[in-house]
């Protein structure tokens, strides 16, 4: 009967783990400061690089990104065999709750943050060679725009094209359908996350990234409310 209710399970875990708000505890373990409120107030590796520096932003950036990653590799392996059919739909599955929960976390009322380096974490299970095109894409585009968000909505869209190449004909069977329909909704979510950006992109009022520097309580003395996060 307990297996019965396994989608329940491997969705109700991974949300609670995508959930798990890295950006909020490493800012308060490290400087005793509330992310939500300095920078751009949001939680994510970002808002924190800007606020705490560039060593703890890539900590939160690792960690968010393990927190994609490591759910979608163990969690459905707990109530489904890899040999079953539904093996592969349980990951999608994982993939899609974890980066809903870092979204949308329950212990912050759901604000979180845009989903970006967990998503990194998730596709790097679900389409490795899909996420060498978005981290490219990615790379690409900032270092010709240094904008953080117009960097991750081209990495979104070259990962959902790559993996359209990549599945092919193969797309809607039975056994692809779920990483289709999941290549196609997880970029149009982070795009939808970043549409305040958007609308500044489209303005020209996008603030380039850098590194602020920080006064005595560890926060930015700048603004960097016009950036997005992961």
């Amino acid at each position: 009967m307990f297996t019965d209710y396994f989608w329940f399970f491997v969705a109700v875990l991974s949300y609670l783990a995508g959930s798990i708000p890295f950006g909020l505890v490493t800012a308060r373990l490290v400087a005793g400061t509330d992310i939500r409120k300095v920078g751009s107030g949001n939680i994510g590796a970002t808002n924190v690089a800007r606020t705490l520096g560039a060593k703890w932003g890539i900590v939160v950036l690792v960690l968010d990104a393990l927190k994609g990653l490591l759910p979608v590799l163990f969690i459905p392996a707990l109530f489904v065999s890899p040999d079953s059919p539904d093996f592969d739909h349980a990951r999608v599955l994982s993939g899609i709750a974890t980066i809903v929960g870092h979204m949308f976390p329950v212990w912050l009322g759901f604000r979180g943050g845009k989903g970006v380096a967990t998503s990194l974490g998730v596709i790097l299970v679900l389409g490795p060679w899909s996420t060498l095109a978005a981290v490219g894409a990615f790379a690409l585009t900032f270092f010709v725009s240094r904008i953080v968000a117009l960097s991750s909505i081209v990495a979104a869209l070259a990962f959902g094209i790559a993996q359209f190449v990549q599945l092919g004909s193969a797309a809607f069977t039975r056994e692809k359908w779920s990483l289709t329909a999941f290549s196609i909704a997880v970029p149009l979510l982070i795009i939808i996350r970043h549409r305040s950006n958007l609308g500044r992109i489209m303005r020209g009022e996008e603030k380039k990234f850098q590194f602020g520097s920080r006064n005595k309580e560890g926060t930015e003395s700048t603004s960097a409310g016009e950036q997005s996060e992961g």
